[in-house]
């Protein structure tokens, strides 16, 4: 608790170069707070007086944007050299899936629009574009366009019911009761909470439907004249194994988020009735399964989608 005082130099700016006192507040929440030491890079909010002399400086926290943008680079120029114009066109879909969570999808929600109709509409569109941009314009990327948008839509209608079902409203989701009293008290946490499932599976959605295909597609351009029930099968039995690793990659990316909430219950002592039926932990399972069935379902339809489309008796895909 208090604060910690430093003596800082301006980096930039119209005074870059001048010392002065800043202040560090501290509220006693590790989660919170950070602790500079000598030589550290800080973040700082600057005050003016009438006169333009500094008359305060709070260092709001370490100064990331350098190592961000440094990684950033890293994970551009792997995916370069490794994936080459794949990658490029790989990098794009990144961003262009960024920007229009960040610019249209965050301030249409916040603007009133219903967040599940809001979030359906920009995920599929992204769905369609990250394909084309990846595969390119070829069957492989329409079939996985086609079960995607499918899976992805009854992903959707399980995380409403769902969650109806399981009585968890929307303030379960950190951070959300902090905007009801940053004034935007007309949104529906609960379709905010649904929306995020839906979200959050898509992903993991198209890249199996993706996969799928893709092998699908090799399958028939090296096997001419295949019979359409036996490129059926290789789908499935591709499907079995690749479902298998991404719905415990899935449980693995969702209990990696929570275990410190699971530690806590466990150090406690809690019974593992209690867990389970806790909202919070309730919330997670939610997530976690609706998610692994929307994935259970992308395999068959993927197979069966991809059946039609390719196995024509012609070598020729595109």
């Amino acid at each position: 608790m208090g604060d910690q005082s430093a003596l800082i130099e301006i980096m930039t700016g119209s005074h870059e170069g001048m010392q002065v006192e800043a202040s560090n507040m501290l509220t006693g929440r590790l989660s919170a707070d950070k602790i500079f030491q000598t030589g550290d890079i800080a973040w700082v909010l600057i005050g003016y007086d009438e006169n333009n002399d500094i008359a305060f400086a709070n260092m709001i926290d370490h100064y990331r944007i350098d190592k961000q943008v440094l990684l950033s680079a890293i994970f551009a120029v792997v995916t370069i050299i490794f994936s080459g114009f794949t990658g490029i066109r790989t990098l794009l879909s990144f961003v262009f899936s960024m920007l229009s969570i960040w610019k249209i999808l965050i301030p249409a929600v916040l603007n009133g629009f219903n967040p599940l109709i809001t979030t359906l509409i920009i995920g599929n569109i992204l769905t369609v574009c990250t394909l084309l941009l990846v595969a390119g314009f070829c069957k492989k990327a329409y079939a996985a366009i086609i079960s995607s948008i499918v899976c992805s839509l009854g992903t959707c209608l399980l995380a409403v019911f769902f969650g109806r079902l399981f009585n968890i409203h929307g303030a379960v989701l950190e951070g959300a009761e902090s905007l009801l009293y940053a004034g935007f008290l007309n949104l529906n946490l609960t379709s905010i909470f649904q929306a995020g499932i839906y979200l959050a599976s898509l992903g993991a959605i198209l890249d199996l439907a993706i996969d799928i295909s893709s092998a699908l597609e090799e399958v028939a351009r090296n096997t001419p004249g295949i019979a359409k029930h036996e490129l059926m099968k290789s789908g499935l039995n591709i499907g079995k194994s690749v479902v298998g690793s991404q719905t415990t990659t899935l449980l693995f990316a969702y209990i990696g988020s929570y275990i410190t909430i699971l530690m806590v219950y466990m150090a406690q002592g809690t019974p593992i009735m209690n867990i389970l039926n806790s909202k919070s932990m309730s919330a997670e399972i939610l997530h976690a399964l609706v998610g692994c069935i929307g994935l259970i379902f992308v395999s068959p339809l993927t197979s069966l989608v991809s059946t039609f489309m390719m196995c024509n008796g012609s070598t020729n895909t595109k």
